[in-house]
């Protein structure tokens, strides 16, 4: 992840995580809103069902308008159905990399791992390495200093969140990640979170994933066509914006260094065609709460805990008229947050955990 200067040093291996450690953030207790044992069992019980109707659907979609987008190439017809495509290539992928990931989408592991490392390959993410990140994530979720995932540092860095909407910084570092983990490099900072014995398949991920786009650009200059990356790579450009849009209301904001995902994390209330594309992440306090819990069941896991959770921003730019003026204040105060507020009655952090952080 590209980064500037900030107040505090968000990489994994400098001050921050030591005093992590120290306070009992990492690792940590993460208060959880009660529910019955009973309920929670038949929220997390897992079916091939909806993932494998929804999975279809999917790909499908992504046939059908890839399809089209050949056969008007040269057209300006061409021209709405790849933005169509490219946002089921890359916003959609993201969501079923994420899900697959936990293993949770399909009750059999294999299927599981197979959408996983497609999803994967579609967002120039190495497997492995971002399983394993993303663990930590949810170990750690906005802990300074242990976790890789935090996007919204502050001061935010406004220059990399706008050309991002396009995909334009992490489009090549992610290519430059994936060379050098073909070369068998990994940073400081992978190092810490992927097992030795898990870093081979980094680099053999690298060589497939890298290797099959680099095709594509060899083909599309061969050709003197852009269609070769339009199809492949291209949509983490053109088709990431709406990702882009709703994925940054997961954190964006609000508390770090808590053990408690209503204050770090955010549940937006979304269309069906926006929670279609995001796999319903946009219940993503619940998810945090409760990762074993399957995509589909999100939305009833809400029903149970919302009564004890902040409430739900009502629409995603609702959700943006909170984050748009945070960020702006953050640049000249890095040390402004949104403070959630719990409904009265709600539950509260432990005593030795609140005096942790508090």
């Amino acid at each position: 992840m590209l980064r500037f200067a900030t107040n505090r040093d968000y990489s994994l291996v400098g001050p921050e995580a030591a005093r992590a450690i120290e306070k009992g953030l990492a690792n940590g207790e993460w208060y959880k809103s009660p529910i019955p044992r009973k309920r929670l069992k038949e929220l997390m019980a897992r079916s091939d069902g909806p993932a494998l109707r929804d999975t279809a659907i999917w790909l499908g979609l992504i046939l059908v308008f890839g399809g089209l987008g050949i056969w008007l190439w040269g057209t300006w017809w061409a021209v709405p159905v790849f933005a169509v495509y490219g946002v089921l290539y890359a916003s959609a992928a993201d969501s079923r990399w994420h899900e697959c990931g936990h293993r949770t989408a399909f009750r059999t592991v294999w299927i599981n791992d197979v959408v996983y490392a497609l999803a994967s390959f579609l967002m120039l993410r190495s497997p492995t390495a971002w399983r394993w990140s993303h663990t930590r994530h949810h170990t750690d979720t906005i802990i300074v200093g242990r976790d890789p995932e935090i996007a919204g540092m502050r001061p935010p860095q406004l220059i990399i969140m706008v050309l991002n909407i396009v995909g334009l910084v992490n489009v090549p570092q992610s290519l430059a990640t994936l060379a050098r983990y073909s070369l068998g490099r990994l940073n400081a900072e992978e190092l810490d979170y992927i097992p030795e014995m898990e870093r081979w398949r980094v680099q053999v991920e690298g060589i497939v994933i890298l290797g099959i786009h680099v095709a594509a650009i060899v083909v599309a200059i061969g050709t003197w066509s852009l269609l070769p990356v339009v199809l492949i790579g291209g949509p983490n450009i053109y088709g990431i914006w709406l990702l882009w849009w709703i994925g940054n209301t997961q954190h964006l904001g609000l508390a770090e260094d808590v053990l408690d995902h209503r204050l770090d994390a955010r549940t937006v209330y979304m269309n069906p065609v926006f929670r279609f594309i995001y796999w319903n992440m946009n219940y993503h306090v619940e998810h945090h709460m409760y990762p074993m819990v399957p995509y589909h069941a999100l939305k009833a896991l809400h029903e149970e805990v919302k009564a004890d959770c902040p409430p739900a921003s009502p629409s995603v730019m609702a959700a943006w008229r909170e984050i748009l003026p945070t960020i702006l204040r953050q640049l000249g105060d890095p040390s402004y947050f949104i403070k959630k507020q719990l409904p009265p009655g709600a539950g509260q952090l432990p005593e030795r955990v609140e005096a942790t952080h508090g």
